[in-house]
């Protein structure tokens, strides 16, 4: 069995947002959305700061979906739509998705975004992997973990493209791959632990 999953060192993360931007150009991303983002933790804006002047510290937390091992998305599902694949993924079939965003409200990680009007991008025509499937208005989306590329070898845009080398993409089934020693030997931080969803992205420093 194969389980793909996602480590970020966020000691090295940098907030430049450049996995947000390849992700959202390689998955054909409409305005206005994205699958990965990018937060500044303990502010509510972009490159916050938290403490008191002079004693200030910044710190990101890049977030999209979690692809749950115990996904409640999944769960929520009515029409089978949200399902995990052989290599461990979450993904959505969008023929089958009826746009009720049951999944929307169930995902703790609000990792998944919806197609309230018909998608449009500024450059008026499609753009990213050729593979990438087309969504239509009245349908959910979220990060797919780069299929397209991932089945051909490669690793996920939002890994390929970091400048700082702070995201590992790899088999938790896998005992000696980088991912799984990370896991075993590093203090990892898992988002909402006691939430029971077992997510395949995980955080360390």
């Amino acid at each position: 069995m194969t389980k793909y999953a996602i480590a970020i060192n966020t000691g090295r993360c940098v907030g430049c947002h450049t996995c947000s931007l390849a992700c959202k150009m390689s998955n054909n991303i409409p305005d206005g959305m994205l699958w990965n983002r990018v937060l500044t933790e303990g502010c509510d804006v972009i490159d916050g700061a938290q403490g008191t002047y002079p004693n200030l510290e910044r710190n990101y937390l890049p977030l999209a979906c979690q692809h749950c091992e115990n996904a409640a998305c999944l769960r929520a599902c009515p029409t089978g739509a949200t399902y995990k694949d052989e290599e461990g993924r979450v993904e959505i079939d969008y023929d089958k998705c009826i746009g009720c965003r049951m999944c929307m409200a169930a995902c703790p990680y609000n990792a998944r975004t919806f197609n309230w009007k018909e998608p449009k991008r500024i450059t008026g025509a499609d753009y990213g992997h050729k593979d990438v499937p087309a969504r239509k208005k009245g349908v959910m989306e979220k990060c797919t973990l780069c299929p397209e590329r991932t089945g051909e070898g490669k690793e996920p845009m939002c890994v390929a493209v970091c400048p700082a080398g702070a995201r590992v993409f790899g088999d938790l089934d896998d005992p000696d791959s980088e991912i799984s020693k990370l896991k075993r030997e590093r203090n990892v931080r898992i988002l909402l632990e006691d939430m029971g969803t077992k997510p395949q992205v995980f955080y360390f420093e």
